[in-house]
């Protein structure tokens, strides 16, 4: 027989007062001397052999209370007869506790926490005598890696609540064994697991591979089929937000219930004051998009929230995310032959949105691409084998690059640089220039990416005018068709190359002499969207379920110390 608790047998000395108060009771008897003496001596020596049997009967029942009182506390078992091991430690029970998110869901006016919370004080009723217990949740905490008694789990589980962290059940899985293993156990555990099983955040549960030495009880908190309404995505209309201008942003909900929600009112807020408001009605288990218009009055980083009411689920309520307002795009204008009007200058110049720079192509310092974010090369008729491997080396690592040729260029030099795009084949145009062999440019395609969001849609488009321009050059390859001769010729093409880099090719001069394309009105627009898409798309927000997020600092600093922080937290 072994012991649980082998320091409560020390009680059995307590077996040892009802002896001592017995054999030292010297209650002594009066004598009372009476006429028959004789009879008084048999009822005496009689009513004294009884009181003596009583006496003994009562100390022998106090020992055995005293002694099975020792006993229960000490806990005694038989261990297993066909243990191959008795050097092994106790196997002992895991309690898994799931608090994420969706935990917070209610059923009969009760969170599934809480309900989960009453399951495990039932279970615990069960294990009261136990000191082998241990407590997981979302938090993955110090805590977790303590084992103790029903008690000591019971006091945690009164501040254990709603965590922002989700895991796994292969994680789950992977920590407790982790614990256990720490905690010197070989198998034979018990792992209790108390949650709403939720795909969306646990993964696939009969993918999971358990030992067969340890045994796993699934305890799910169900409830009532819920309607919940939750934000699926936010994106804005264009590239990025306008300050003092109407700016779109759309938001797609996402109805997971088995009943239509009709006319659900929303709102966005930015910077905590209400901006806009929208309505949507969405059908059972489908998605349907809302469209905040909303202006903000000066630059930088916003923060914005979309809010609305839906009952009973309520944490997802609030879709929080951020935007950064008129962010600068910085532009630096290459030229060696740049046109009378300097049209380049005029477009990007005048807007506080580009920070221009203009250099003569012939004496630059190539260190300045780093703080590019697009290069306009103008009218320049040579590229030097530096200066193109440069320009390459700035379209790889995501920069963007916009040529505008001379009137004779030298195709041979740009065909080091393009070639390496995948744009063969590039030639000169012979033709003198005259307005006899200029060719009108065709309507943009407004389904294409690039113009989807550029013009806004008439209901007559039959009598648009367009420009017409001279080509210097042509080529083939590879690369999107931005702007197209009516004769199919390419215009104006893009091409992506490495890290969100695009090399954008023009086939006229900016020059008045080739055409009207730098005075129509199809110019500013798309020189526009050229510097816009130079910038990498503007992410509004981050998921938990993402291992890693990667931001981007400028002019980052040696040796310093960058924060993560809100109001009550902060990260080095």
């Amino acid at each position: 027989m072994s012991f649980l608790n082998p320091s409560f047998l020390w009680g059995l000395l307590a077996v040892a007062i009802p002896i001592i108060i017995h054999l030292f009771n010297f209650r002594k008897t009066k004598k009372i001397s009476f006429t028959n003496v004789a009879f008084l001596k048999v009822v005496e020596t009689q009513t004294s052999a009884f009181r003596k049997l009583k006496q003994w009967l009562i100390m022998a029942a106090r020992c055995l209370f005293l002694a099975c009182l020792a006993l229960a506390f000490a806990q005694p078992f038989l261990p297993s007869k066909n243990a191959k091991n008795q050097n092994l430690k106790m196997s002992l029970n895991s309690l898994y506790l799931d608090n994420s998110m969706s935990m917070q869901s209610t059923t009969d006016n009760k969170r599934y926490l809480d309900w989960a919370v009453t399951k495990i004080d039932q279970l615990l009723s069960i294990f009261s005598k136990s000191s082998t217990i241990q407590l997981v949740t979302n938090d993955f905490d110090a805590d977790d890696q303590g084992i103790g008694t029903a008690e000591r789990v019971k006091n945690r589980l009164t501040s254990v609540n709603i965590s922002p962290s989700a895991h796994t059940f292969e994680q789950v899985y992977k920590r407790q064994m982790s614990l256990l293993q720490r905690q010197g156990s070989t198998g034979g555990n018990q792992l209790f697991w108390f949650s709403d099983f939720q795909k969306s955040t646990s993964g696939n549960l009969s993918k999971l591979k358990v030992d067969s030495s340890n045994r796993l009880f699934l305890m799910p908190i169900q409830a009532k089929n819920t309607q919940n309404v939750y934000v699926d995505s936010v994106w804005l209309a264009t590239p990025f937000v306008r300050e003092m201008q109407n700016n779109a942003l759309y938001v797609k909900l996402s109805n997971s219930g088995s009943d239509a929600v009709e006319k659900l009112p929303i709102k966005l807020f930015i910077d905590e004051k209400q901006a806009s408001t929208a309505s949507v009605s969405i059908d059972k288990n489908s998605s349907a998009t809302a469209i905040f218009n909303f202006t903000i009055r000066d630059k930088g980083f916003k923060k914005g929230r979309i809010s609305f009411d839906d009952q009973p689920i309520t944490f997802d309520n609030d879709y929080y995310f951020v935007l950064n307002a008129s962010p600068t795009i910085e532009v630096l204008h290459l030229f060696q032959n740049r046109s009378a009007d300097d049209y380049v200058s005029k477009v990007f110049g005048n807007d506080s949105l580009f920070h221009l720079k203009s250099f003569s192509a012939l004496n630059t310092d190539v260190g300045q691409f780093k703080n590019a974010n697009i290069i306009v090369l103008e009218g320049v008729d040579n590229l030097s084998g530096s200066f193109s491997a440069s320009l390459s080396d700035f379209i790889n690592k995501g920069g963007s690059v916009l040529i505008f040729p001379s009137s004779k260029p030298n195709t041979a030099a740009y065909s080091s640089l393009l070639q390496s795009f995948g744009i063969q084949a590039m030639m000169a145009n012979t033709q003198p220039i005259l307005p006899t062999n200029q060719i009108g440019i065709q309507e943009p395609d407004r389904q294409n990416p690039f113009f989807i969001d550029v013009f806004e849609r008439s209901a007559n488009q039959a009598n648009v005018s367009t420009p017409s321009q001279q080509a210097v050059w042509n080529w083939q390859g590879m690369g999107e068709k931005v702007l197209t001769f009516k004769n199919g010729q390419a215009f104006m093409t893009n091409t992506a190359a490495g890290k969100n880099g695009k090399l954008y090719i023009c086939a006229s001069p900016l020059d008045d002499t080739f055409g009207n394309f730098a005075r129509h009105g199809y110019f500013l627009p798309t020189m526009y969207k050229i510097a816009s898409m130079s910038i990498p798309p503007q992410r509004t927000a981050y998921g938990f379920d993402e291992e890693s997020i990667n931001l981007t600092v400028p002019d980052i600093k040696q040796n310093v110390s960058y924060k993560l922080k809100n109001q009550k937290n902060e990260f080095v």
